[in-house]
């Protein structure tokens, strides 16, 4: 009875290195990566380890796209509207 492994429904079961290793590489992957990610987010069946995964990169993609537009687009445009590049120097 010491010995008993437990048991785990197949969704819930632990992820092994080379399954975490497949994620990752087909996750950093351009478009196909952000396609998965979806999809082992919303799936019913996935592996609960992954889609805590997928919903975690997701959100960060998200912060970071959110980031990159304020930081590329907004700013640069406030700045080239402003009143210091109307100064000749």
């Amino acid at each position: 009875m010491e010995n008993q492994v437990p048991y785990f429904p197949p969704h819930q079961q632990p992820m092994t290195l080379g399954e975490w290793i497949v994620t990752l590489l087909i996750s950093a992957i351009p478009m196909v990566g952000i396609i998965s990610l979806i999809i082992w987010a919303s799936g019913s069946t996935t592996n609960i380890h992954k889609k805590t995964y997928a919903k975690a990169a997701l959100i960060i993609y998200a912060i970071m796209g959110v980031a990159s537009l304020i930081l590329f687009v907004i700013i640069p445009m406030i700045l080239l509207n402003s009143d210091l590049s109307h100064y000749d120097y």
